[in-house]
Parts: C-alpha cells; sequence; structure tokens
C-alpha cells in the first residue's frame, strides 16, 4: 500500500450548548492534487458531513480516511474544548 502526504489545517470550530461541535477545516489530498475545504460536525463523538461521507466526498478514499482519523484524534485529545 502507498502512503500519501496529506495535509490539514483546522480553520475553526465551535462546541454548542447540546453537546455538538464544528470543525471547519482545510485538506490537501495528495492522491488528486488538489485542496478542499470542508466542515463536520460531532455528534455522540462521531463526526458527520458530506467531506468525509463515503458517497459524497469529493476526497480520495485515502484522504478520506485521513481527515477522519486526524479530526477524530484531536476530538478525543479535546482540542476542541472552548476555554
Amino acid at each position: 500500500m502507498q502512503h500519501y502526504k496529506h495535509g490539514l489545517s483546522i480553520t475553526d470550530y465551535q462546541s454548542t450548548q447540546h453537546n455538538t461541535t464544528f470543525v471547519i477545516f482545510s485538506v490537501y489530498d495528495n492522491v488528486l492534487g488538489k485542496s478542499f475545504e470542508g466542515e463536520v460536525k460531532f455528534l455522540g463523538g462521531r463526526p458527520f458531513g458530506d467531506i468525509i461521507h463515503e458517497d459524497r466526498s469529493p476526497l480520495s478514499s485515502e484522504c478520506r480516511q485521513f481527515v477522519e482519523e486526524a479530526l477524530l484524534e484531536k476530538y478525543n485529545n479535546m482540542e476542541f474544548n472552548n476555554i
């Protein structure tokens, strides 16, 4: 399996009173050679959004998996907690 160097940059995030966290980010898909902007929302500790949806994402499957794993890691490390 070939490894690709994708890039992810968090633009903004916000948590609501209803335990929902919205994360806006940009990502570079090294397979496609393109940059994308996207947003996901975390509900119950899981990210949801078209950009990481298996059937709707414009990202390559490798990059989509990279984004989902990176966002989950940041979420689980509490990097999206508002102070």
